[in-house]
């Protein structure tokens, strides 16, 4: 089992949950979260006065799913979230030992 997390702008959220969702994934989880990568923030003018925005604010998707479907998560992911800018996203695998669904008990695969 893999842990697919991706990190994209928030104005791509809606797309990637609908690819997701045509592929078959039935749950994830969505955080708002604040980072920045090579892009490093950006300045804005407020009130006359220039500052600058460290963080910019981005969507995190946690998927859980069989190690046999990541390439197509990823690639539902990358083809909804890509919009040929700086600033797209990176998504992380990494690997899940064990899940467990709190209703039934039930462990490994079939508790995603």
């Amino acid at each position: 089992m893999k842990l697919v997390t991706a990190i994209i702008k928030p104005f791509r959220l809606d797309d990637v949950r609908n690819a997701l969702s045509e592929v078959g994934i039935q749950g994830m989880t969505v955080s708002e979260v604040k980072g920045f990568g090579r892009q490093r923030g950006h300045t804005e003018l407020y009130r006359g006065a220039e500052y600058v925005v460290d963080f910019l604010p981005k969507a995190k998707i946690e998927v859980a799913v069989a190690d046999e479907r990541v390439d197509e998560i990823i690639e539902a992911i990358v083809n909804s979230a890509k919009t040929g800018k700086v600033g797209d996203g990176k998504i992380f695998v990494t690997n899940l030992e064990q899940v467990w669904r709190i209703r039934t008990g039930e462990s490994g695969d079939s508790a995603l």
